[in-house]
């Protein structure tokens, strides 16, 4: 089990907690709608020790990741990131995750639910001259997000202040904070200029610490579970477990900008060209409530009172007032523009099929 989390040693805010990949996470610390509001328009910070860390090195490691995920890790150069997924032989999807090329191997960062599956699974894989080891317990994450996290951890640095300046969106590098090395990256899934900090546990209370002292300053808030779920969601981030899981193939995900099948062989690739050639028989979409309610994981997706899709996720969306949704439809109904019903406990409810993301003015990209 993965060690108690930082926000339940250091904030007693009588939070509501959750049963969350082994221990209890906070889903909230004030309100979802004022912590999600936070990140949007100030900053919030977030305790993700629970998420899984693996490392790989070696010669072979390169060879490696390139078969064992979609993206193209060629195109990786030390200090920079991609967003990945990897994949069964049928083309399901094991996990998504982030991986980070750094100066002597990589980081590659997967959800805390599937850490011993996606070790499990790679080290089933492993080939001579790869060395992956599982980082997880050793590793603390804390995610600064927000339009003034820049301001705010320039107060945390210890190094000139410019070092966070010269990190582009999904970039990294090493910066001394609070007394000790945190690998430093531009990353995040909130849709906001933001950065996720990977320290050792052993400087983890340090870390965790200064940011809140200097975060009083910003009006810092801790977020919670609830409103990580609401910021991914208004980004259309998919949820694992939700949006993606084995049974679904990236395509049909709207994962295809990621999955690179001209690089070469890849683990799932012959299962997602067939997708490719045959087209997909459903596909996620985006869709938009036109009056109050909010549409649930599970909610049947009707067309003339025909079932022809599932909610995958659903909430109320802080930033926007209305009820929002991703859900997967038979692909003849996934039109932008299509109106649908959600069988809301009974009551069909009208909802209207929209381009996502549905937030646009986050500061994700600020320079």
């Amino acid at each position: 089990m993965k060690r108690t989390s930082l926000n339940q040693k250091h904030i007693d805010l009588g939070a509501k907690m959750a049963e969350f990949a082994g221990f209890e996470m906070p889903i909230q610390y004030s309100s979802i709608i004022e912590e999600h509001l936070a990140v949007r328009t100030n900053v919030g910070v977030f305790d993700l020790s629970h998420m899984g860390e693996f490392e790989i090195h070696g010669e072979g490691a390169e060879a490696f990741l390139q078969r064992m995920t979609i993206n193209d890790v060629a195109q990786l150069q030390p200090g920079q990131a991609q967003y990945t997924a990897m994949c069964y032989e049928d083309g399901g999807i094991v996990d998504d995750c982030v991986l980070y090329r750094t100066g002597d191997g990589y980081l590659i960062v997967v959800n805390a639910a599937n850490i011993e599956k996606d070790f499990r699974w790679l080290s089933g894989h492993l080939s001579q001259g790869v060395e992956l080891t599982d980082t997880s317990e050793d590793t603390t994450l804390v995610a600064v997000q927000g339009p003034v996290s820049r301001d705010l951890l320039r107060g945390v640095s210890d190094d000139d202040s410019s070092s966070l300046d010269t990190f582009p969106f999904y970039h990294h590098g090493v910066v001394s904070m609070a007394g000790g090395d945190v690998f430093c990256a531009r990353t995040g899934y909130t849709g906001e200029l933001g950065y996720e900090l990977y320290v050792k546990d052993n400087k983890a209370d340090q870390l965790w610490e200064r940011i809140m002292t200097e975060g009083e300053s910003f009006g810092l808030k801790p977020v919670g579970l609830g409103a990580r779920d609401t910021l991914r969601l208004e980004m259309r981030y998919c949820l694992y477990g939700n949006e993606i899981d084995e049974t679904t193939n990236p395509i049909e995900a709207g994962l295809g900008w990621i999955t690179k099948v001209n690089k070469g062989e890849f683990m799932g690739r012959d299962a997602i060209l067939e997708v490719r050639k045959q087209g997909v028989t459903r596909k996620l979409v985006g869709f938009a409530m036109k009056q109050r309610g909010i549409p649930r994981h599970g909610y049947d997706i009707l067309v003339d009172k025909e079932i022809v899709g599932k909610v995958t996720s659903g909430s109320h969306s802080p930033s926007l007032g209305q009820g929002i949704g991703l859900g997967y439809v038979n692909v003849g109904y996934a039109k932008v523009g299509s109106e649908i019903l959600v069988n809301m406990r009974g009551k069909l409810a009208p909802a209207e099929i929209v381009r996502t993301p549905f937030w646009t003015k986050g500061t994700i990209a600020e320079s």
